[in-house]
């Protein structure tokens, strides 16, 4: 049988209008830690509880979940291969490349991989660096 193709959800994208907002409704509200804020690219990470699967806070993209795949561009192409269709080609963001495609049946899938490695951050959560996984 063939590996799947999906790894896992990485993230579930909720937008919100500002960082501060989203944080004090779902941080100071409803407790979920920090994991990282990237504010260049208007984005905040939260941790849930018995998950490694982030609930990533942006005030630029809409609701979504992220999947994660070892590699974008061979994921694109298996979901082409089986009747999907390409909507946004694979970009590099800073922890790896990303791409958005579509299943038969009209439902976007957000692909991600973390090739690039994982962010560093300080004290209070702040990006301050991406970390590659050689480097751990």
């Amino acid at each position: 049988m063939a590996r799947c193709l999906f790894q896992k959800v990485d993230a579930v994208t909720i937008p919100v209008p500002d960082l501060d907002a989203g944080l004090r409704f779902y941080r100071d509200g409803l407790g979920h830690r920090l994991r990282w804020r990237n504010d260049a690219i208007g984005q905040a990470a939260l941790a849930m509880a018995d998950s490694e699967t982030e609930i990533v806070l942006s005030t630029e993209l809409g609701y979504e979940p992220d999947w994660l795949v070892a590699d974008v561009v061979q994921a694109v192409a298996v979901i082409v291969a089986a009747g999907g269709q390409v909507i946004s080609e694979a970009a590099d963001i800073p922890v790896g490349r990303v791409a958005v495609v579509l299943d038969p049946f009209g439902n976007t899938l957000v692909l991600v991989d973390l090739s690039k490695g994982l962010y560093v951050t300080d004290d209070a959560g702040n990006v301050t660096a991406v970390e590659r996984h050689d480097e751990r």
